[in-house]
């Protein structure tokens, strides 16, 4: 029997009003021949319904055994495909050529990783789409010298993930933790732009701030000297509310965003503070990646693509 042309894996939680939306832009890809595997980690609301209405996979892990590693690692053990797709409950592609996108790099067979451009949805705080502006720009960047990638949006090779399991121990970063491992056993990490998502939050300050320092303490853990003191919040925070002020007033929101940029960002720079405590220094290039703002006014728009995106207005 012919292997699907890829699998995609997706970690989910209580995600009955995302998943239809995901589960119906897969269905509308170029790629046809998809295998969908739902991790589930105990929902209780209507999401393995939605997912009944889809030729979907389910495997089931216990809400007392998760990690996102240890989930990602079932759902590769489950996959079928040498190809496998990761993205995140609460995302879905803004175009049918997602997957085409994403997967095309894997020619090259020194490529390990792909990932994908990620933009906020209608209830994406300002800052939020700042930091997915910098984060994922609008030019491709093929071979990039840091392991920075995102399993919201992302593809590797099955055969590397069997050989190199996930970290099942840290509690969030465990991409970032799995690319450096493979930039160190020379593969290569690419970046594609036109693999685009929107990535739904509506986070409240508490769950930014625990976002933030989960995914700080997992960092000190794969780079054990670095290092985020408080004059780095103090200065971070402060360098970041002013220029998202300035970019938020540049786009006409500054009245609506004013509120949410200030809090959004204190709580990020005081949930990586708490994080790093007991930490070393940062590297320079993961640290422009994760914290510098954009320069004013570089706040992307979208580029336009001669591909009609896909409708999801019917999509409940």
């Amino acid at each position: 029997m012919a292997l699907p042309a890829c699998s995609v894996i997706i970690r989910c939680y209580n995600e009955e009003k995302h998943l239809g939306r995901l589960l119906e832009g897969i269905a509308q890809q170029t790629v046809k021949d998809v295998e969908i595997i739902l991790v589930d980690s105990g929902s209780t609301d209507g999401t393995l319904a939605v997912a009944a209405r889809y030729p979907v996979k389910v495997v089931h892990i216990a809400p007392e055994e998760f990690t996102f590693g240890r989930s990602l690692n079932l759902g590769i053990q489950a996959a079928n495909s040498e190809l496998l797709v990761f993205a995140s409950a609460h995302v879905y592609p803004v175009y049918p050529d997602w997957l085409e996108k994403l997967l095309a790099p894997f020619t090259d067979p020194q490529i390990a990783l792909v990932y994908g451009k990620q933009r906020g949805g209608e209830t994406s705080k300002y800052s939020e789409r700042q930091i997915f502006a910098s984060w994922y720009p609008d030019d491709a960047q093929q071979y990039q010298e840091s392991p920075f990638c995102n399993n919201a949006n992302a593809a590797v090779r099955r055969s590397l993930a069997i050989e190199h399991p996930y970290n099942e121990t840290l509690p969030g970063l465990e991409d970032l933790e799995w690319a450096t491992r493979m930039m160190n056993a020379g593969y290569k990490i690419h970046y594609a732009p036109e693999a685009e998502i929107i990535h739904v939050h509506n986070e409240t300050p508490r769950a930014v701030f625990n976002r933030y320092k989960r995914e700080a303490i997992a960092f000190k853990h794969i780079y054990i000297h670095e290092r985020f003191g408080f004059l780095d919040f103090v200065r971070l925070s402060a360098r970041n509310i002013v220029r998202d002020m300035q970019n938020a007033a540049h786009d006409g929101e500054l009245a609506r965003s004013f509120g949410s940029i200030i809090w959004f960002r204190l709580c990020q720079f005081w949930g990586t503070y708490q994080g790093y405590r007991y930490s070393g220094p940062l590297t320079w290039q993961l640290r422009q990646r994760f914290y510098y703002p954009n320069g004013l006014g570089q706040t992307s728009h979208g580029v336009e693509r001669p591909v009609k995106p896909i409708d999801y207005r019917a999509i409940k």
